[in-house]
């Protein structure tokens, strides 16, 4: 009986192309601006690594002294001191910990073969990688002697090394980081393809590092950082070895932790290391806090997704909802002039759910024919707004979720859309038309 349905519906758009046309269109346009919108929300607000997004956890600790307020809603900086880094990276009692920091240099060969190309790296610990399922194409991380001895190793991006060294293993070779020469130890895919979501410091979107070396490093070469830093209390802070030993704030900390016993244990860990640090007079609170979230919590408090970002996808489904008030208003007329005919049917045995499933039926198809051309149009903004927008060019595409989500809410707002004129279609009394034939 659907294959007939569908059958009646083909006939029914070739009876009436231009009003069909004009209705496939519209949902189209609903579709393509809807999908734009709900494709770019949910590739922000996706879990960046569901394999372990429970196990990984940012760490917080509130390090001001009592009186003494920050600007996040728990009154908790976002990052640490180098000192607390260092001294969590040195105990070590995760399952896996990285303490990381936004950098840059000028990275070239040291030759005329190509110009110095300024770019942003990361400090981190070797941990790093295996936390964040970082995969290796060549090599691998530095060794935890290279990290204890702060040896100049280096891991690079893909993209880089293929800059650099060709499609060669670069494994062994060596390159500058401003003056300093390091050995490139590893190569590896990009570490994430749209949120940056082990650092939202600078930016939630913005392209992962293609460098990094070991963390020990910071205080051996006194690297600055390229990222956000933020203090308290005042203090003198004109020398690097001043500002390590600072209550400065410009260290992002990573610690896995693999089972709810692991964290309890951690907790306790934190707990002792903040009355530790008490009595040598930091943490001066009466009730000092920490925090561990993990990424998709990690992300909700940096606000990844915004308001604004959710208001845009609410316009888009209104504006869904004022191409179907059209769609709706021409099912209806198109539905009423073949009254006639769906009068004959009834007469000769067509019960009233019959017809009301046969339109039903054809304000499918049309949602099926809307979605689909809707998936191109959609196609076409994102790519517009890669063009326009390179901060959201990771953002800017559609997956397979959302590939097959578009025919489906059109199909859907389709059917919604038909209810009534199908319904009134259906109640058609066959006598008044059989006696107008």
């Amino acid at each position: 009986m659907l294959w007939y349905y569908v059958d009646l519906s083909w006939r029914s758009f070739k009876r009436t192309p231009l009003v069909s046309i004009l209705m496939v269109i519209a949902i189209a346009i609903g579709i393509g601006i809807t999908m734009t919108t709900l494709s770019v929300y949910h590739m922000m607000s996706a879990d960046p690594i569901p394999s372990k997004s429970e196990q990984l956890f940012a760490l917080q600790l509130q390090t001001m002294d009592e009186g003494e307020g920050w600007f996040t809603k728990d009154d908790i900086p976002y990052q640490l001191t180098f000192k607390d880094a260092q001294r969590l990276m040195t105990d070590a009692k995760g399952d896996a910990q990285a303490a990381m920091v936004r950098t840059g240099f000028a990275v070239h060969l040291g030759d005329e073969s190509n110009a110095p190309k300024l770019m942003d790296a990361r400090a981190t610990g070797r941990d790093f990688f295996s936390m964040f399922n970082a995969q290796f194409i060549h090599g691998g991380p530095w060794s935890q002697s290279d990290e204890d001895n702060a040896v100049n190793k280096v891991v690079l991006e893909r993209s880089l090394s293929e800059e650099l060294f060709g499609e060669t293993n670069p494994v062994g070779k060596t390159v500058f980081l401003d003056k300093f020469l390091f050995e490139v130890v590893g190569v590896i895919e990009p570490v994430t393809e749209h949120t940056k979501y082990y650092d939202l410091n600078n930016g939630s979107f913005r392209r992962a590092e293609r460098v990094f070396y070991p963390f020990s490093l910071v205080k051996e070469l006194e690297i600055g950082t390229w990222g956000n830093s933020n203090g308290w209390k005042r203090e003198m802070v004109t020398t690097f070895k001043q500002r390590l030993d600072s209550e400065v704030v410009w260290i992002q900390y990573w610690v896995q932790l693999d089972s709810p016993e692991a964290k309890a244990n951690y907790e306790q860990y934190l707990k002792g290391y903040i009355q530790e640090q008490q009595k040598i007079g930091r943490f001066a609170r009466k009730e000092p806090k920490y925090s561990l979230r993990d990424v998709n919590q990690w992300m909700e408090y940096n606000e990844v997704v915004s308001e604004d970002n959710k208001i845009l996808v609410l316009l888009s489904f209104m504006f869904l909802a004022v191409c179907l008030a059209n769609i709706l208003g021409l099912l209806l007329a198109k539905f009423m002039r073949r009254a006639p005919e769906v009068g004959v049917r009834r007469a000769l045995g067509a019960s009233k759910t019959q017809v009301f499933f046969q339109h039903l039926v054809e304000v499918g198809l049309l949602g099926l024919f809307g979605g689909l051309l809707g998936i191109l149009l959609a196609q076409l903004c994102l790519w517009g707004v890669r063009e326009s927008y390179s901060y959201y060019s990771a953002l800017a595409k559609m997956d397979f979720l959302m590939l097959a989500s578009a025919p489906i809410i059109a199909i859907v707002a389709c059917i919604l859309a038909g209810l009534l004129p199908a319904w009134q279609v259906c109640r058609t009394n066959p006598a008044y038309y059989l006696k107008t034939q």
